[in-house]
């Protein structure tokens, strides 16, 4: 492995997998902590009485939004990515890391303290919330400023080890650990609240947990990015855009922000990426009760099915993203994920067959789908964005994507509260879908003009 390092660790394969493995490990508990509250919609709308929170839908919905409040509101995500281009990976990590740590610890403060009947009140506007509900959301969203940021962070790690060998294949990886952290949190939330008299303050404590494990391995992966750094300086190699400290020429200026602003592709991706995420992770916060309304299922079953969905990208993802390496067609692949992502919500919200074994058919073609997309997404970015703007090109694509995840859980639970059948809230979904479609084929025609490379594949020979 020596002659390896004299030329450019990278090169290895052993050492840019192992640096995989280990971002991947970090993002797998950070989307723990993402969803670990998702399956316990059932206890948190319960009265104190029986053992809940009190918590309305519109309660509820407020909370899942506020994960990306700061990043949408306070520009948090966009600032980050101009950080992580100007500081480099390593400062932008730690400080991601801690973000997440700090917010997961208030949001459980949130929801283990009895707060009594004590609200959060802005008379102004009319706003008033539960105290529980306010602190757990303050923490969530302090969480997912850090979990946003460390997400850009991840993907130029991703391209800056990749780039030129497995790239789709090693985001399809990096993406279905990541969805094993959220398999496990729909899967095993309930069941641990349970297990401790229906206390949803449990899984909480246990992300929380997992997440410091997670957080301390990332200082793992920072010695390996020194080491990369010192083998690019020891090769003598000019493309230093590989490098966390890039030359002159590669540095970071805010004039070069318009070759993101110009560029019709970039839109393209970004908007389709708004678009496809909101009408999959606000389903899955509301996706358990759907379950068992109109499904027939039990509430304990009801909080696995949902994770079936995260559950079939960890073997998908990783399979497309091969597929997207050596043949190509990623602007197709987007396409038919956009299709399908339709023609579900569609069956939901026509209550097609209302049964528990159909909902489970469903929820997998779904997992199909939300692995088809992500699995080319990603990997394109870098094939239309320089290097040098690739963290804020990925910051300007998950700020607008934090847009849809702020606001549509906010119109969900509302809606939910007039319409507890879910045919309105599914119909919204389904609008999603369809919008993504026409974005996606507006990429596939703007690709064949502008000949970015989507439908092309990603090794080089």
């Amino acid at each position: 492995m020596g002659e390896k390092i004299r030329q450019i660790l990278s090169d290895s394969s052993s050492a840019r997998w192992t640096a995989l493995l280990i971002v991947s490990f970090t993002m797998m508990m950070g989307y723990f902590i993402t969803d670990v509250m998702s399956p316990l919609e059932v206890l948190l709308t319960k009265t104190t009485a029986e053992g809940g929170l009190g918590w309305s839908s519109s309660d509820y919905g407020f909370f899942a939004g506020s994960y990306s409040y700061i990043n949408v509101f306070l520009l948090m995500l966009f600032l980050g990515g101009i950080i992580l281009d100007k500081m480099g990976i390593r400062f932008t990590g730690l400080m991601s890391c801690s973000f997440m740590v700090i917010g997961v610890i208030i949001k459980y403060i949130g929801v283990s303290t009895d707060f009594g009947n004590q609200h959060f009140t802005i008379s102004a506007i009319n706003f008033d919330i539960p105290m529980s509900v306010a602190v757990a959301s303050l923490g969530f969203s302090i969480f997912g400023m850090g979990c946003e940021i460390c997400g850009i962070t991840v993907s130029k790690i991703i391209t800056k080890w990749f780039n030129g060998h497995e790239l789709a294949l090693a985001m399809g990886i990096q993406v279905a650990l990541s969805r094993l952290g959220t398999a496990g949190a729909m899967m095993i939330s309930l069941p641990v609240a349970n297990a401790f008299h229906n206390k949803v303050s449990a899984p909480v404590l246990l992300g929380a947990v997992l997440l410091i494990i997670g957080a301390l391995s990332f200082l793992v992966y920072n010695v390996m990015d020194k080491k990369l750094s010192k083998s690019v300086e020891e090769a003598g190699r000019e493309e230093r855009n590989s490098s966390d400290e890039p030359d002159d020429s590669e540095q970071f200026r805010f004039k070069d922000l318009k070759l993101i602003f110009s560029n019709p592709g970039f839109w393209c991706i970004t908007l389709l990426c708004m678009l496809f995420y909101s009408g999959v992770f606000p389903f899955l916060k509301f996706a358990t009760k759907l379950m068992v309304a109109n499904y027939g299922v039990s509430e304990r079953f009801a909080g696995i099915l949902p994770g079936l969905i995260p559950f079939g990208t960890i073997f998908l993802t990783p399979l497309f993203g091969t597929i997207y390496d050596k043949v190509g067609k990623g602007a197709t692949l987007m396409l038919i994920g956009s299709i399908m992502l339709t023609i579900i919500h569609i069956i939901f919200a026509l209550h097609i067959l209302p049964y528990g074994w159909f909902a489970v058919i469903i929820m997998i073609t779904l997992g199909v789908a939300f692995s088809l997309v992500p699995s080319a997404m990603w990997p394109s970015v870098p094939k239309i964005i320089p290097m040098k703007l690739l963290g804020s090109a990925y910051a300007i694509i998950f700020y607008i994507q934090n847009i849809g995840l702020a606001l549509v859980p906010v119109l969900i639970g509302k809606v939910n509260d007039y319409d507890p059948t879910y045919t309105t809230s599914m119909s919204i979904f389904a609008g999603f879908g369809a919008a993504a479609v026409v974005v996606a084929t507006i990429l596939l025609i703007i690709d064949k003009k502008k000949n970015y490379g989507l439908q092309k594949a990603n090794i080089k020979k």
